[in-house]
């Protein structure tokens, strides 16, 4: 059974910073485009970043030049650094995984509070 499971949320001042970790166990990591989602109290769930399998990365206009995602194939681990977070980066954020002719997996959600 394929399992995402993500941490490193928690509650940072503005202008803070945080590392979320989402790391997949029961499947080839290395074939799966990689992303981060986060939904808003109220809000659609949206796209915040995603990294190929080759390790080409975007992200939304939003997060562009404060987030990062990055990946590490031996570890079987995804990450995104934020920083500079501002409160309306709160969200629980979401790890998501993506295969051709498979349904995507998503994992738990990790909170990511900021405070002003």
């Amino acid at each position: 059974q394929v399992q995402l499971v993500e941490s490193g949320g928690g509650l940072v001042q503005a202008g803070g910073s945080l590392r979320l970790s989402c790391t997949m166990s029961g499947s080839d990591f290395s074939a799966y485009i990689m992303g981060w989602y986060r939904q808003a109290p109220g809000k659609q769930r949206e796209l915040v970043a995603v990294v190929s399998r080759g390790g080409t990365t975007t992200s939304a206009d939003s997060v562009k030049g404060r987030f990062t995602i990055s990946r590490d194939n031996v570890k079987n681990t995804v990450y995104l650094q934020t920083n500079s977070l501002k409160p309306e980066d709160t969200a629980v954020y979401y790890c998501n995984a993506k295969r051709p002719n498979t349904p995507d997996l998503w994992g738990q959600g990790t909170q990511v509070t900021v405070s002003s």
